[in-house]
């Protein structure tokens, strides 16, 4: 087992902000304790950690665990009412449908482990979105999922004809050195108190390129933009 490198956040008594990097799985891959949740219960020295919300394997950026049951399950209950704002970056080579919105539809399994965004409006999974001009026709966009769905915002680029570079279930024609998708941003208010998080993706070339780092930090605190209100 390989350790890696983690670098924390944010630390209270009741729980810890990791930034995790891509490309590393959240639960043990072949070697004991090679996983994300491993790793991080290693570098506290405890025993007792909760995950709260989980990240593909290619994502990077923040993710939350609890240090006690009382406030996993707070957590749990702030996932359930959808009182968590979290907003990823992603980078597409391809002209997306439309260039900024909302992206609605009922999630139906297809082949080989992915998913598809349907037409019908049942049990909807919900993302709204802003994308932003990079050089060589890539584009930059920021997405706040208002649900909680397996490869939701992957699926959801997907349906607008703009896959994420380096995904490797839905762009495989593309080669890239990671993934590109990073949660960088996460809003809660725990024990009246609020938390916000904000993190710089520091993982891949096209993230880190002078032209995408000036385009990311215009988008400080992302939940100040105009994000419409969903009825």
């Amino acid at each position: 087992m390989v350790a890696i490198t983690l670098q924390i956040i944010a630390q209270t008594d009741d729980f810890i902000v990791i930034n995790k990097p891509a490309n590393i799985n959240f639960h043990d891959e072949g070697d004991i304790g090679s996983g994300l949740f491993s790793q991080v219960k290693l570098l506290l020295n405890i025993d007792e950690l909760y995950p709260v919300h989980r990240l593909d394997k290619m994502t990077s950026g923040l993710i939350v665990f609890a240090k006690n049951l009382i406030t996993a399950q707070q957590f749990q209950l702030l996932f359930e009412q959808h009182q968590v704002e979290k907003y990823y970056l992603a980078i597409s080579d391809n002209k997306p449908q439309k260039k900024q919105g909302l992206i609605s539809g009922d999630m139906e399994k297809s082949r080989r482990g992915t998913w598809k965004l349907l037409r019908s409006q049942k049990n909807p999974a919900i993302s709204q979105f802003f994308s932003y001009a990079l050089t060589h026709g890539k584009r930059l966009f920021i997405i706040k999922p208002h649900t909680g769905r397996t490869h939701q915002i992957r699926v959801a680029l997907n349906s607008l004809g703009a896959p994420i570079i380096g995904d490797p279930s839905y762009h495989k024609s593309s080669l890239a050195d990671r993934g590109y998708l990073h949660a960088y941003a996460l809003c809660f208010t725990l024990n009246n108190q609020t938390y916000q998080y904000i993190c710089q993706p520091v993982q891949g070339d096209e993230y880190c390129n002078s032209t995408a780092i000036t385009c990311i930090e215009s988008l400080n605190q992302p939940w100040l933009l105009p994000w419409p209100k969903l009825k």
